[in-house]
């Protein structure tokens, strides 16, 4: 009887496989996003592409917190297992965000410091997605971990820099003619830096769950 709801129960795996597979589109959807900031005739298209994989994302979520309710024993603790996926999913709902910004200002053509920290966001969910399989075995992975979260916090400063730099070269290019391109300009790379900073918060939750099962 015992071994029959057993076999009902949701596995510890099943966690790792949907982190996994959240982290996996992540990096779909930052690749899709960095291909929007090369403008043209594929903005609006690409973005709808962002709009699909964050639809995706969420469905995992969902399924994460379907499985964290039915589960018994879970892999680690349970507030770090909602607050894992909540992260994951707050940097492609900030994806999401960004692209229904550019559509919403008709935007075609990027600054070349939002196509940098678009490629820094690429990078950082390109680690995130390699790190996460890490945490099926964290103590005999615990230094490549801490790699990685260096690399994301990394990543994140450079973004701040590159923020400031671009909002004080579109104030230059702006001020005095075109306000509005200002405006919309800030409000993007408002939008981008904050993509790396959910991924800087992803990172820190890893660290988190690391150090207490070290």
């Amino acid at each position: 009887m015992l071994g029959w709801l057993q076999a009902l129960m949701p596995k510890e795996g099943k966690f790792f496989d949907l982190f996994e597979r959240h982290a996996q589109i992540g990096f779909d959807c930052a690749k899709t996003l960095r291909a929007v900031l090369d403008g043209g005739d594929q903005v609006s298209r690409l973005c709808d592409e962002v709009i699909r994989y964050e639809q995706e994302a969420d469905a995992i979520s969902a399924a994460v917190l379907i499985a964290l309710r039915r589960s018994f024993i879970t892999p680690f603790d349970r507030g770090d297992i909602h607050g894992l996926i909540n992260d994951m999913d707050d940097a492609v709902d900030q994806m999401r965000q960004t692209v229904k910004n550019i559509f919403l200002f008709d935007v075609v053509t990027f600054d070349a410091d939002m196509k940098r920290v678009g490629d820094l966001i690429v990078e950082a969910a390109r680690i995130s997605r390699e790190t996460m399989p890490l945490l099926r075995a964290m103590n005999a992975n615990a230094g490549k971990i801490n790699e990685a979260v260096v690399k994301i916090i990394a990543l994140e400063e450079e973004s701040d820099h590159l923020y400031m730099h671009g909002l004080k070269e579109l104030y230059r290019a702006h001020k005095d003619s075109r306000p509005m391109d200002y405006i919309v300009g800030s409000e993007l790379f408002a939008h981008l830096e904050k993509v790396v900073d959910y991924f800087e918060n992803v990172a820190h939750r890893m660290s988190g769950i690391l150090l207490e099962h070290l």
